[in-house]
């Protein structure tokens, strides 16, 4: 892992943010949290993508539970915001796709770093999730998430 790669752990207050979602439209973390209570923060690499497609999905099929639950889902990737656009009208995601395309939140989340790819060590985007509390604390931080299977294992850890 790179030395300028600082992850979030629990307690960690999470930066603010604002970043433009598929629609054009700013979103920031801190009115998100204000309006709705908690959030799910999930960062994937690229949007239509087998793998991130997968996890989209599984977090669309999914919404109604984190909802009734008072969670948000976000999904960040450094995706521009007319390829997000696509990807939520192709896949039926109804929850907020923002756009990172500098990386700037990527890497102050600890989503962006030195990886592992295939046996070798590349930089790009690290599959991460993370649940944040209406103050801003992070309350779970899953890094190196597997795109199958991670959004039964966030249900459970969560109790829904």
């Amino acid at each position: 892992m790179s030395e300028t790669t600082t992850r979030l752990q629990p307690g960690d207050t999470a930066p603010d943010f604002t970043l433009d979602g598929a629609d054009g439209r700013p979103v920031t973390l801190s009115e998100v949290l204000k309006e709705h209570g908690r959030a799910v923060l999930y960062f994937y690499p690229a949007a239509m993508t087998p793998g991130c497609t997968t996890e989209a999905c599984d977090f669309r099929d999914n919404l109604r539970a984190f909802n009734d639950a008072g969670l948000t889902v976000l999904g960040v990737s450094p995706d521009s915001t007319d390829r997000l656009a696509k990807f939520a009208e192709q896949e039926g995601l109804a929850f907020p796709l923002l756009g990172d395309p500098d990386r700037r939140v990527l890497t102050e989340y600890g989503a962006y770093g030195e990886k592992k790819n295939y046996g070798r060590i590349v930089q790009g985007v690290i599959r991460s999730t993370l649940v944040i509390s209406a103050d801003r604390t992070v309350e779970k931080a899953f890094y190196n998430v597997k795109a199958t299977g991670h959004v039964n294992r966030l249900k459970r850890e969560l109790g829904l």
